[in-house]
């Protein structure tokens, strides 16, 4: 009998895997970057140190930082890290229920496989009971406006507890607040708030008390000249985006000088340019400029010879600020500018946070875009109060935007999971059984909640399905008295969007992992094979199906 000859249809260096094996190691790789983060989830969570190849350290327990920041190379690994990305994009706040609820659904889906039931089974049956839990977050959720202060201040410091800011968390929720309120845009049927506005400046040096919401724009910018006005009040700010220098040729030209009498004209004709566009700019009645690109040596002269406080090379994005905050017009031609295209502020002067000298521009009239400075001790934990507060205003802009809420420690998961028991029980098939499983995976975030928090999850968990089958809907994990709680009394709530976001993506990334049972990794590539060799140009792949495993991540 003839032997058959093998078909090689891969490049030599390829790794495969397929059916079963797939599957775990796929399952295994997200389990292992849910595993990696659950440890920070809640009150008392824990940090995690991360150290890049230069010596940086991050110190969080910030969820998506701690993905971004690890090295994953694993391609599973990478679709569990996008669903943190997603959830930071989408709402700021959450990155880490959402991983964990995805890596405990792939962990139930592995014990349904091992029962024989197909994947995509799990998948439809995952499909159905997100739906389901979505309803009943609508239904539980509670409405939230502008004018609940007491609400939004709940929100703010649930936000920030745990992440290095719970000793004045109060004063930081109340900063936040006022900079979400001053920068949102209201109509008759909906409420904006665009973060961008919001800019957030940190500095080390001092406590986190002294923190502050400039009702105007901190720029990372000194006065350019000794002779500039430290301080000036009732600003007249004019922004432009155009130099006040001398514009070179976009020729090559020479210039030829014979005489020093015609070099001097030269000097002087180029100083009378430079006086002439300083003289546009202040009979404007300009007393202060900021300007995106260069200012001429001879300009920052007239400039302060004319007592305008003038500030070069500002950031695009801050320039924009500084308009929505003062009402400037950027101006692209000094020909053109005017009185009218003139910005004001109550106050810009120079001072000095730390080792740098900034500008703030203060006091403007209703700015639509504001500065929150965050001080603290050192620059580690400047850093996480700054990640702190972003998650704050996140929150709220979600929760106002949405103008839903619900209260957190573990008791809207609780609530999905009794609804979605009781939905399976109406099912038939094998379908059931995977409802069943995404109600017990659901449970995993009061359960984490309550091992961070070093209680017995057996017991409270037992206590809690108990108070929600009598009605209370809001009783979550107390971690620093191990009981159970009325989260909405004690002030544990979050916007509604974290919970359906976190639902959604933690389903749709799990189904899709479960789906995949072929995996077909590339070998590195080679130089090709020179003409005339033995090994010929169709022998490259000899072998390339008999890699039984992944390369290891």
């Amino acid at each position: 009998m003839a032997q058959v000859q093998p078909v090689i249809i891969l490049p030599e260096g390829t790794k495969r895997t397929h059916g079963r094996s797939a599957q775990r190691n796929n399952i295994l790789a997200a389990r292992a970057v849910a595993d990696t983060v659950r440890t920070t989830l809640g009150p008392k969570g824990m940090d995690k140190m991360l150290v890049d190849n230069m010596g940086e350290v991050i110190v969080t327990n910030d969820g998506v930082t701690i993905l971004k920041e690890m090295t994953i190379e694993h391609p599973t690994a990478k679709m569990i890290v996008e669903v943190a990305k997603t959830q930071e994009a989408e709402v700021g706040d959450g990155t880490t229920t959402a991983v964990v609820i995805a890596g405990e659904l792939l962990k139930k889906a592995e014990e349904l496989i091992d029962l024989e039931i197909h994947p995509t089974v799990i998948a439809k049956g995952y499909a159905l009971a997100e739906q389901k839990a979505q309803e009943i977050l609508s239904t539980i959720s509670e409405k939230v406006t502008e004018a609940d202060t007491e609400i939004l201040k709940k929100i703010a410091s649930t936000a920030m507890t745990g992440k290095g800011a719970d000793q004045d968390k109060t004063k930081l929720a109340e900063i936040a607040i006022a900079a979400v309120r001053q920068v949102m845009e209201r109509s008759s049927s909906a409420v904006s708030v665009s973060k961008e506005d919001i800019k957030i400046e940190k500095r080390a040096g001092a406590s986190i008390d002294d923190s502050e919401l400039i009702k105007g724009i901190l720029v990372d910018k000194e006065r350019l000249h000794e002779g500039m006005p430290k301080t000036v009040k009732n600003a007249r700010i004019a922004l432009i985006d155009t130099p006040v220098e001398i514009k070179n040729t976009e020729i090559d030209a020479k210039i030829q000088i014979d005489e020093p009498d015609q070099l001097q004209a030269f000097l002087t004709q180029e100083e009378n340019m430079l006086r002439s566009m300083v003289d546009k700019i202040a009979k404007t009645g300009a007393n202060v400029l900021f300007c995106q690109k260069g200012i001429d040596d001879m300009a920052q002269h007239f400039l302060a010879k004319k007592g305008i406080y003038a500030v070069r090379r500002v950031a695009k994005s801050d320039l924009e600020r500084l308009s929505r905050a003062t009402q400037a017009k950027i101006v692209s031609n000094l020909d053109e500018i005017s009185a009218e295209d003139l910005g004001s502020a109550g106050l810009v002067e120079e001072q000095k946070v730390g080792d740098d000298n900034m500008t703030y521009v203060r006091d403007c009239s209703n700015p639509k875009s504001v500065t929150i400075l965050v001080r603290g001790g050192t620059n580690h934990i400047v850093d996480e109060i700054k990640r702190a507060v972003e998650d704050a205003i996140c929150d709220l802009s979600a929760a106002l935007v949405d103008g839903k809420v619900v209260a957190g420690a573990g008791a809207p998961e609780l609530e999905m999971s009794r609804g979605i028991k009781k939905y399976a029980e109406s099912l038939a098939g094998r379908e059931q059984l995977a409802v069943l499983a995404y109600s017990e995976a659901i449970e995993v975030i009061p359960r984490t909640l309550a091992e961070n928090g070093g209680l017995d999850p057996i017991d409270i968990m037992t206590e809690l399905k108990s108070q929600h089958e009598k009605g209370m809907k809001w009783s979550g994990v107390n971690v620093f008295t191990g009981r159970p709680m009325d989260a909405w009394k004690q002030g544990v709530i979050e916007p509604l969007r974290i919970k359906t976001q976190a639902i959604s993506s933690a389903t749709e990334v799990a189904s899709m992992i479960l789906r995949i049972d072929d995996v077909i990794a590339s070998g590195q590539k080679t130089a090709p094979e020179k003409e005339g060799s033995p090994m010929g140009a169709g022998m490259h792949g000899m072998g390339g199906m008999s890699g039984g495993g992944m390369p290891e991540y």
